[in-house]
């Protein structure tokens, strides 16, 4: 049941990041390439891109993503990925046909689905809350990442960090936000896995 579960998981999301990228190129106003670079920058994308590969190594049955926490660690992030849209991005802009599926496929729905296979089958009682900081490296490499290439490019992909049109003071503001957002929960994933789901 859960190897059939993981492939068809990894489907969904391999078609919904798949799909992003040629809509990309296909409305891109740079090169290609650029545009490949701009799609890679998104963390939306890349957390995406982690939740696909975590599925196709579960139904591969690779032994590395049985490890307590990893699962944890990408349920918080793509919960973040969902939270921060609904909350801050999706009032900017009203996608139509494919578009509009693929994002709520990569915002809304793969999020959901990710924490439903958390709770059914995350090792709970053997994360602890010390992995929190193992957790924040991916994102704050993502952030620092984004701002060095946000300085050469002047492209950055998300409107509450681009430092050209808000300022480094309002970003790190923000920044914050998203940070304190983050401990928050993943404080509770390990809380809930713990007190209530106790496996």
């Amino acid at each position: 049941m859960k190897n059939r579960l993981s492939l068809f998981l990894a489907l969904i999301v391999w078609f919904a990041l798949i799909a992003q990228y040629f809509l990309m190129i296909e409305n891109k106003t740079t090169s290609t390439v650029e545009a490949t670079i701009r799609f890679f920058s998104f963390f939306t994308i890349l957390t995406n891109s982690l939740v696909a590969l975590y599925f196709t190594a579960f139904f591969l049955k690779s032994k590395w993503i049985h490890k307590p926490g990893i699962l944890s660690a990408i349920a918080v992030y793509i919960t973040i990925v969902g939270l921060v849209y609904q909350v801050a991005l999706r009032h900017i802009w009203h996608p139509e046909g494919l578009q509009r599926i693929v994002d709520e496929l990569l915002h809304s729905i793969i999020p959901i689905i990710v924490v439903i296979f958390w709770s059914l089958y995350e090792k709970t009682k053997s994360i602890s809350y010390s992995q929190i900081l193992k957790w924040a490296i991916y994102p704050l490499l993502y952030f620092v990442y984004t701002l060095i290439h946000g300085h050469f490019s002047n492209f950055y992909p998300y409107p509450f960090i681009n430092v050209t049109e808000l300022g480094i003071k309002a970003v790190a503001i923000n920044s914050g936000i998203i940070l304190a957002l983050f401990l928050i929960i993943s404080s509770l994933f390990i809380f809930i896995g713990k007190s209530i789901i106790k496996r």
